[in-house]
């Protein structure tokens, strides 16, 4: 019983992926940390949206897209096909050819 209720009160997510993003540039910026070049090869990708970082097939990072600019203005979103420039929150380890796929947490409901 005491299982099934800590099952209850603990929430489980679904994460629906929004977009991807290809690496193709990097850019390191004083004061600002480095900011990848990327073009947007799948969906929609917005400021503050959840990111994975992945490099050789394997996840190397979590983190949250902490800017998004398109040429040098600050823009809220990036569609399929365009370029922009990302830099994720309190990360550095950006590489050429990194792929990024960017996702939110959707709560499951239980019944």
């Amino acid at each position: 019983m005491k299982k099934y209720i800590q099952n209850l009160l603990i929430p489980k997510y679904k994460e629906l992926i929004l977009g991807n993003a290809e690496v193709k540039s990097i850019f390191t910026i004083p004061k600002i940390g480095i900011i990848a070049g990327c073009i947007v090869t799948y969906g929609l990708i917005k400021r503050n949206n959840l990111v994975k970082l992945f490099r050789n097939n394997q996840i190397i990072h979590n983190g949250i897209i902490d800017s998004l600019r398109r040429f040098k203005e600050s823009v809220n979103e990036v569609r399929n096909g365009m370029e922009c420039g990302i830099s994720i929150k309190n990360f550095n380890n950006i590489y050429l050819g990194d792929k990024l796929e960017i996702f939110k947490k959707n709560e499951i409901i239980k019944k």
